[in-house]
């Protein structure tokens, strides 16, 4: 078998791809040097990140506007393209996707408004998630009793605890559809309820994971198994919002899934739903600023000159980028803002080493189950470890196996398989080569990522020692690699940190204080893939004044989805439904009440000291039973 290593930054190659649900020949967008384009249009999306397309596809499907969606990269999709190299694929930024095997939940519904239907999803092992933390095996599982089993199996003398884990995650993702919601409203509604809308949510955004979990539990072990999965939202405990991590951990709680075909196929299927209303969806083309006329959006200018007209602005390009680098630095209008974003920090930025297999996943074992290896159970002292000491222990490695995930992987790339490992790194190392040019960034470049390469190598022959005389191909991109391509300016993953203060960032979201322009994607929502695609909801809504995510999820939202706008329960043994475990210290139980729906979220549990929505920090919350 052939052993080659490779290093070279990512690159995308423009290629005609399958359309993977009919089999059809297309490519995906226009690249702007062929395109023929009017000067006028109904709407101009900056990107075409999930967070553009969906705004692009609610706006052609519910107002029939022709959008001219205008993509910098010579691929389309953002996070959810693809990129090939002969004989492989891999997805640069979606691995596994929740809620997909319910139809009628709301993120499954959301997808199928958004591509037609045109998505098949598979399911992933049961198993979805496999963590190795110290040498030590844990495993979350798909179903919320086979979820918690595996906890008490690992954690015996733990069993109240993790009860009371899980409706701690139940109880902070109750309220989220408001929260969210009120992103949507019209500026006077929103002034008028948006307070009462974002306060229940609020109580859990406002906290780190890490005092909620302390807050449940001493076991230093299950705490760190419990935020194990924290490279899905970028930050370790002390410095993520409980809320966040409420979301992403409810969010797989029913399995995990996978795009048959891969990440691509979502945008797809999306394009052409855009183009079907006389919209188009351009590569390969830089927008330099939005244009202005009398204080509203009036359109784009594009790096070589060109203007498009359009009454409407959406930007899909990262709040940033948005009002600091396409808008006029003096605007009065802005300066609130602007000094609300600069008080925010970006997320982690992330290395990724893409490898190519001349085996098949079944002949050498891999079932698609993700790994996490991680050094020690203390997620926040690893982070700082490394951010310290560049050669201390990598904070923690995703493994992730794409084609294993695929089911239609074979037929597309028959014997091949692949691989792709992840670690989460600060900018600080890679910021003296922002403006270097890629692929000519000097010996000193290579030379840290040759290293960094041979680590994550290491860690996945480790790992899985079948593959290692099956490598045939592997390269690494690094956060140069991504603000290069993605254009984010420390080369983040998740757009802003999923700090507590950017869900009491009030001003963060669909709406903008310019006229006719809007804000789409993770900032307008929250972060990942799905986050993104709700921040085009929520934009679309905005933009269109329609409540287009009652549109999307129409004959009602699942009970216990993520963004719903209802409540809903999470059983517990012994308690009845909607009420919160027993108290191990008071014998009693919280439970649900009409009349105060937050203290019943909160009930039986003590938070420690939380923040008001200002920053300033708060007496600790005081329990609350009946």
């Amino acid at each position: 078998m052939r052993n080659i290593w490779c290093n070279t930054d990512v690159v995308t190659v423009h290629i005609r791809q399958d359309h993977y649900s009919a089999g059809a020949v297309m490519a995906i967008g226009i690249p702007y040097k062929q395109a023929k384009l009017s000067e006028s249009w109904d709407a101009i999306i900056i990107g075409s990140g999930i967070g553009g397309l969906t705004a692009s596809v609610l706006l052609a499907l519910h107002a029939g506007r022709r959008v001219l969606v205008l993509e910098r990269h010579y691929e389309t999709g953002g996070f959810t393209h693809t990129f090939h190299r002969p004989g492989y694929q891999w997805d640069v930024g979606l691995h596994y996707v929740g809620q997909m095997g319910d139809r009628a939940s709301q993120v499954r519904r959301a997808f199928d408004s958004i591509t037609g239907g045109g998505v098949a999803w598979h399911p992933m092992p049961a198993v979805y998630d496999r963590f190795l933390i110290d040498g030590r095996r844990f495993e979350f599982s798909s179903g919320v009793e086979a979820f918690r089993d595996g906890l008490r199996q690992a954690f015996p003398s733990e069993t109240a605890a993790i009860d009371r884990y899980l409706a701690t995650v139940h109880a902070a993702n109750r309220w989220s559809g408001l929260y969210f919601t009120e992103k949507a409203l019209p500026a006077p509604l929103a002034r008028v309820a948006g307070g009462l809308m974002r306060a229940p949510f609020l109580r859990w955004a406002r906290l780190t994971t890490r005092e909620v979990l302390e807050n449940l539990t001493s076991n230093r072990e299950l705490i760190g198994v419990l935020a194990a999965q924290w490279g899905d939202y970028g930050l370790p405990p002390a410095q993520s919002s409980f809320a966040m991590h409420a979301i992403i951990v409810e969010h797989y709680l029913g399995g995990a899934f996978y795009p048959v075909g891969g990440a691509a196929s979502i945008a797809a299927a999306m394009v052409p739903l855009i183009e079907s209303a006389g919209g188009s969806v351009v590569t390969s083309a830089e927008v330099a600023s939005v244009v202005l006329e009398a204080g509203c959006a009036a359109g784009v200018r594009m790096s070589d000159g060109t203007v498009f007209r359009a009454p409407l602005v959406i930007s899909d390009a990262g709040a940033a980028n948005t009002f600091e680098r396409l808008l006029p630095p003096d605007l009065p209008e802005l300066d609130s803002l602007r000094a609300d974003l600069r008080t925010l920090t970006s997320s982690t930025a992330h290395v990724s080493l893409y490898i190519g297999l001349d085996a098949t996943d079944a002949a050498l074992g891999l079932t698609g189950t993700n790994l996490w290896v991680y050094p020690s159970f203390d997620h926040d002292a690893n982070v700082e470890r490394f951010g310290r000491d560049p050669d201390a222990p990598l904070p923690g490695t995703y493994i992730s196996f794409p084609s294993a995930k695929d089911p239609d992987f074979q037929r597309r790339y028959p014997g091949h398989s692949t691989i792709e490992a992840i670690a989460m790194v600060p900018w600080q190392p890679f910021a003296r080569w922002e403006q270097t040019p890629w692929k000519r960034r000097g010996k000193e470049y290579e030379s840290l990522k040759d290293s960094i390469a041979a680590r994550l190598r290491a860690e996945v022959e480790r790992q899985v020692p079948t593959v290692a005389p099956c490598i045939a191909h592997a390269e690494l991109s690094t956060p140069a690699t991504t603000r290069h391509f993605m254009n984010y300016r420390q080369g983040e993953i998740y757009g802003i940190a999923a700090t507590p203060r950017r869900f009491l960032a009030r001003r963060l979201g669909a709406r903008t204080p310019v006229r006719g322009l809007y804000l789409t994607g993770q900032d307008a929502a929250t972060l990942g893939i799905v986050g993104a695609l709700f921040g085009g909801i929520v934009c679309a809504s905005a933009a269109l004044r329609k409540n287009l995510i009652g549109t999307v999820s129409r004959n009602s939202p699942v009970p216990g989805s993520a963004f719903s706008t209802k409540p809903a329960t999470v059983s517990t043994p012994g308690s009845a439904r909607g009420a919160l475990p027993e108290d191990p210290a008071s014998g009693k139980s919280g439970r649900h009440t009409a009349d105060n729906p937050v203290q019943a979220a909160l009930a039986g549990i003590s938070p420690p000291a939380g923040r008001s929505e200002s920053g300033a920090r708060q007496p600790a919350i005081p329990q609350h039973r009946d």
